[in-house]
Order: structure tokens, then sequence, then C-alpha cells
């Protein structure tokens, strides 16, 4: 019997398996790779959308409460202007109205209002409100029963809120009036509505005061969102998840994807949410996977090409295969050109967005700036002169010292930059250790240029051990720079004119600046706002006011009193450092 023959197999038909078996691991790899890609890119511009939004939610509170911060204390200095105190005394207000129109635009501040003891607004920026009484308000009544600066949130009649803080004016007899200012939070309404995220803030009890959207305001968050419009983007997603990171792929590629962010804000339980869509992450992820596409589509299209070859009766399949592939290809070029447009617009929109923000924040750092390195620069201009006339006289040893107090100067200017750049950081966070001997030398050192413009005698002296306190230096300087300026003063009208500083240290640090000018005519206003000796134009009589706000911040206290020969003694005490006192302080 004749043995079987193995069948052989048909190339042709080996050919079409080897074909349709390339196509199908093709594909696998492409659905691998683009489903890889896709979760990858997800993820990494998701995160960097998120730091965004954390950044701008930081700087969203920074802004809010520093606005309330700049706010809460001008009603404190409002109430001892002379001039409200005399119009309220008298019942005169024919100036009062223009007192405070000159207060309001350098405090920046929505409106401020005068009321008298009946309540009735005797003075206002806003000149229709002269007249109404608000004798029943909560913020006039808690304002007449406190000795402190109160804030109230007032609900409008349009439907928006009113910030106000109110403080009692009191007078010989007793309290004369209240004084309040209302706070324009609604100016970073307007800026907030500027970016694309949806903002709004809720007070202690949970009911939106501030918001991107006005139909939210006077509701809590779940009422806010009912009434979003369903068109919303963020109010679709919002309805979809809470959690941005448990949304599933479908989320993100039908764009409803939306990052909900919470903060505390430190103020009276405040809370600020902000919403940020997730639709720009969708459309830079689509344009990576379009690319892979077309680049798969790519090598199809080739293997298809390559078949063809072999079989000419497919010819005329394949050319109409190779025809779609080149329609789909211009259609995934032209939405990648289209996306690439957005994105760049979008990137422009973002980058002048930063730079008017740098702007904003260097218009305001400009003035301090300006006031802080005026004493350095001064002290090195002097410094320079001397150094240059001591080099004509080839006293180089000297001149290299001169070299040295200005590299000196140098080195506070870059401390004084640093603090500025963390201007922003509040309280105690700035305090360490000082050696109160460093603050005063470096404070002589500064007032060095203005004292050598005098013949005036000035004599220090400082303990050998370290005189340690937990403060800031830089506040610290400000305060005897202060001091040294006012003894400069003093002693314009003496005849031998000198100043003593001594400092020591017991239970406490102990300064004292003497000075052997006229002394001073009345001690007990002498720490008011707006009280000075100088003439019109020299000052405006806050510098006292501020330094023994300073020291109080330190947990000192500064004093001034007449002294037994003439002249007058300002006396600086400090809390000696000890380590508990930073433990106790983190």
């Amino acid at each position: 019997m004749a043995a079987k023959t193995p069948m052989k197999a048909d190339p042709i038909t080996l050919g079409r398996w080897l074909a349709r078996i390339s196509v199908v691991l093709l594909v696998i790899v492409a659905m691998v790779v683009i489903y890889f890609t896709n979760l990858l890119l997800t993820e990494r511009f998701t995160e960097s959308t998120r730091n965004r939004a954390e950044v701008r939610m930081t700087l969203y509170v920074g802004n809010l409460t520093s606005e309330l911060q700049r706010n809460s204390i001008v009603p404190q200095l409002l109430a001892r202007d002379p001039e409200l105190i005399r119009a309220l005394s008298a019942q005169e207000y024919s100036l009062s109205t223009q007192r405070l129109l000159s207060f309001v635009d350098e405090i920046g501040a929505a409106s401020l209002m005068l009321f008298d003891r009946d309540g009735r607004t005797v003075a206002a920026t806003d000149r229709t409100r002269l007249g109404e009484t608000h004798r029943n308000d909560q913020f006039y009544i808690n304002a007449l029963r406190s000795n402190a600066t109160i804030f109230t949130l007032l609900e409008a009649e349009t439907g928006g809120y009113s910030f106000v803080y109110s403080r009692r004016i009191d007078g010989p007899t007793g309290a004369l009036g209240v004084i309040a200012i209302e706070v324009d939070l609604h100016k970073l309404e307007r800026s907030w509505a500027s970016i694309s995220d949806a903002v709004f803030v809720t007070d202690s009890s949970g009911t939106v005061i501030l918001s991107t959207e006005p139909r939210w305001r006077g509701r809590t968050e779940a009422e806010a969102l009912a009434v979003q419009s369903p068109k919303s983007a963020i109010e679709r997603a919002l309805r979809a998840t809470q959690d941005w990171s448990i949304i599933p792929i479908d989320g993100y590629l039908q764009g409803e994807a939306v990052l909900r962010m919470e903060t505390r804000v430190q103020f009276q339980g405040w809370r600020m949410v902000s919403f940020t869509t997730y639709d720009s992450v969708r459309e830079k992820v689509n344009g990576f996977l379009a690319l892979e596409i077309m680049g798969f589509a790519i090598l199809l299209a080739l293997g298809f090409w390559v078949s063809s070859r072999k079989s000419a009766s497919r010819v005329v399949f394949f050319q109409r295969e190779s025809a779609d592939l080149r329609a789909l290809n211009i259609r995934l070029q032209r939405e990648i050109a289209e996306r690439e447009k957005v994105e760049k617009t979008l990137e422009v929109a973002e980058q002048t967005l930063a730079q008017s923000s740098k702007l904003a924040a260097l218009g305001e750092m400009s003035a301090a700036v300006s006031h802080e390195l005026n004493q350095p620069l001064a002290a090195m201009k002097t410094y320079l002169a001397g150094a240059r006339l001591l080099l004509q006289r080839k006293r180089s040893e000297e001149a290299l010292a001169s070299f040295q107090r200005i590299d000196d100067l140098i080195d506070r200017m870059g401390v004084i930059t640093r603090q500025l750049k963390s201007y922003a950081r509040k309280g105690k966070e700035a305090f360490e250790p000082v050696d109160v001997r460093d603050a005063v030398s470096t404070a002589l050192s500064m007032m060095e240029p203005q004292l050598k413009t005098r013949k005036i005698s000035i004599s220090s002296a400082m303990p050998a051990e370290p005189a340690m306190i937990y403060g800031d230096r830089l506040r610290l300087e400000q305060v005897i720079i202060n001091l040294l300026r006012n003894a400069l003063d003093a002693t314009k009208t003496a005849g031998d004119p000198s100043i003593d500083v001594l400092l020591s240290v017991g239970d406490s640090v102990h300064l004292t600046v003497r000075d052997n000018g006229a002394g001073i005519d009345d001690l007990d206003a002498l720490f008011e706002p707006f009280y000075t000796t100088k003439l019109p134009g020299d000052g405006v009589g806050l510098g006292l006011a501020i330094s023994s706000g300073i020291v109080k911040d330190l947990g000192g206290r500064l004093t001034a009193r007449n002294g037994a020969s003439g002249g007058a003694v300002f006396e600086l005490s400090l809390p000696i450092f000890k380590i508990n006192d930073i433990e106790a302080a983190e």
C-alpha cells in the first residue's frame, strides 16, 4: 500500500494568512500603544492643570486676606482723627465729607461713612447716602457696644453682599459716633472672572458671599449648583463626579472633567472653592494620539500597498483604501493644526495674564522698595565720595574700609529685597533670634550720612555679651532708625547737640535713646496717629505710632519721657530670647 504524501501549503494562501496576521498584530500594537499613551499623557497634563489651579487658588486666598487685613486697620486710625472728632463734638460736618474723600482713594475702599450718636449719616463719600439712619443696623449697634473694630457682613437689596468694618469714635464725654468703611471685595470677583476658573467664597454658615457667578450668591453650594445653567461644562461635569481622580476615561474624552478645590480662608471661618475644567487636557492628549494614529495608519497603508503588488486582482481595492487613508490623514492633519492653533492662543493668553500679574505686584512693591533702599543708597553715595577722596590722597587702607562698608550695605539691600519678595507672609513667620547690638550698629551705620551733615555728638554704650531677642531684625532696625531721626530733628535748635544710645541686658533687653533737645510737650498724645510737632510738609505724625505698633508685635513696650536735665528720652524694652520662645511660636 503506497504511503500518502503530505500536502504542501499554497504559497498564495500562506501569504494571505501572513498578511492578515501582520495586520492584526499591527492593530493590537497600535491599540496598546495608544491606550498607555493616553493614560500617561492624561496623568501628566492633569497634574500640570492641577498644579496651576493650586497656584491660582493660593493667590486668590492671599489677595482676599490681604484686602481684609489692609482695610481692618483703617477704622482704628480714622477713629482717632482730630478733625472727625472735632466735627462730631461740634456737630459741624461741612468739611467732613471732603475729609473722607481725601482718604478713600488712598485706602482703595468702596466707601467711607461717618455716623453721629443717633445713627444718622453725617458724612459719606457717596453723597446720596447723607441723611440715612442706621440706628438699628447691626454694624452700628455692635460698634457702639465695643471698643474694637467690628466686621459685619450685610446682605444688599440687589442680592449681593456688603463687607463693612465699623468702630466707635470716642470723645472727652463718651461715644460721639461711628466710622464705617465698606471693603471693595467685588473687584476681586472681577479679577477672578477674567480667568477660566469658577470661584466662590462661603461664610462660616456655608452661604456663598462672593462668586464669579452672580446667581450663586446667597445660596449654599448645593443650591448654587442647582441653579447653574445646564449648558455649563462645569455643572455637567460636577453632576458626573465630585472627585477628579476617579473620573473614567470617557469623562476626559467628552471634555467633562472638572477639578474642585477647596481651601480655608484665615478669616471668620470663610472657605474658598474653585472649579477648573480639563478641556485643554483632552485637546493636548488628542493631539498626541492623532499623531500616533496617523503613524500607524501610514504603516498600515504601506502594508496594503506591498500586498497589492503581489495580487493584481486587488489593485483597485487597495487604491480605494489608500485614497480613504489619505483623506483620513488630511482630516487628522487639519484637526491637529486647529488644535495646535488653539493651544498657541491659550499659551499667549496665559503669558499675558502672568505678565499682568507681575506688573501689578511690581506696582504695589515699588513704593516699599524705594523707601527701604533710600537710606542704604544715600550711605553708599557718601562712602563712595569719601573713598574717591582717600584714593586721590593715596590713603588706600582707609579707602578699603569705605569699600567694606559699601559691601555691607549691599548685603543689607539684598536682605531687604528678599524680605520684600516674601511680603505675603504674615505674623511671626519672619521671626528669628536677633542680637540687638547688631541692629543698633546697623541703624547707626545707616544714619551716619545724615549725622555727618551736622556737628553732633553721638555716644553709644553696649554690653559685651549678646543681647538676644526673638523677632524681625529689619523691623527692629526701622524702629531704632525712627528714634534716631526724631532725636536728630529734636536737636536742631540745641547749641551743643548730642545723642546718647545705651543698650543693657537684665530681665529684658533695654534700649535708651536720649537727646538734649527741647523735650516733649504732650507725652499723652505722642504715640497717637496724626500727632506731630513738625512743620507742615515735614511729617504726618505716623512714625512713632507705627514704631509703637511694631514694638507691640515684638512683645515689647516703647515709652517716652522728658529727661531731668532736659531733652527727650525714649526707652524700648523687649523680652529676652529663650529657646522655649521658638517652640511656643511654632
